[in-house]
């Protein structure tokens, strides 16, 4: 099986995963409730203030003649918002994974316990106000690339034909994987795997990453979907971060990754 393949395997089998354990559905779809609402009312604010925004960035345009002020400025809030549909995915994941750390966690280590041979799931040793000032910390570092790669998309988006159909591909992948690297962090960051570490890692297996992101990042574009999937694609990054990592799984439907044969990329961090 490809890796785009495999990767997309990662993802439907963490969706059964969680179908199996209800229970632990039922608490990871909190978190993603509660970032819902405030996504939904920061899209409400921008549809509601966006014409403004953009007539008062746009004052050069205020003279010219109809159809093509109305063409132009309805471009750029088409645009503005498309961006801010694209930032809300990528955001998205971080957010609730901030917001839900402890139910996530608790879940990505019984993801461990079920498909580990003796049992067990790593863990990092460190105190829960530590592992949520690492998680917000890198989470940032990673909202904040997205954001870069967002600003260029957005740029990008004026040129001619590029901006309608390479930009919005490009745009799907990127999304794809930092989704991945945000959704792996849960059972990596466990294992002591530093940021710098498991983002030389995911890029390593780029198509193995898009695989599991890219099909995810679509679905997450479809309102409220989001918050259903959360909890089966935590269990599916797990899964997948385990093979990466070469651990064993008596998961009788695994599917090895293959990883890195450089160990300085999959080395965890001793506490």
């Amino acid at each position: 099986m490809s890796d785009l393949g495999t990767g997309f395997k990662y993802l439907l089998r963490g969706q059964r995963w969680v179908a199996q354990h209800g229970k632990q559905y039922g608490f990871g779809l909190i978190p993603g409730l509660i970032t819902m609402v405030l996504y939904l009312g920061a899209l409400v604010a921008l549809a509601v203030w966006a014409p403004d925004f953009v007539t008062w960035a746009t004052p050069f345009a205020d003279d010219w003649s109809s159809p093509w002020l109305g063409l132009f400025r309805g471009f750029l809030i088409a645009v503005l918002f498309a961006l801010a549909l694209l930032l809300a995915v990528i955001t998205f994941t971080a957010v609730t994974l901030l917001i839900g750390q402890p139910f996530y966690e608790n879940l990505s280590e019984k993801v461990d316990r079920d498909v580990s041979p003796d049992g067990t799931a790593p863990e990092s040793g460190l105190p829960l106000g530590r592992e949520l000032w690492l998680s917000a910390r890198d989470s940032l570092r990673i909202v904040i690339r997205a954001a870069l790669w967002g600003v260029l998309l957005f740029a990008l988006g004026f040129v001619p034909f590029i901006g309608q159909t390479v930009v919005p591909v490009v745009g799907v992948f990127v999304t794809g994987f930092f989704l991945t690297e945000e959704l792996t962090a849960v059972a990596l960051q466990r294992r002591r795997v530093e940021l710098r570490d498991r983002l030389a890692l995911l890029r390593s297996r780029k198509t193995l990453i898009w695989g599991f992101g890219t099909p995810l990042g679509l679905a997450f574009l479809v309102p409220f979907v989001a918050v259903f999937l959360m909890p089966g694609a935590v269990a599916g990054a797990t899964l997948m971060a385990r093979d990466l990592l070469g651990e064993e799984t008596n998961d009788e439907d695994e599917t090895p990754a293959q990883g890195p044969a450089n160990p300085m990329f999959v080395k965890p961090r001793t506490p």
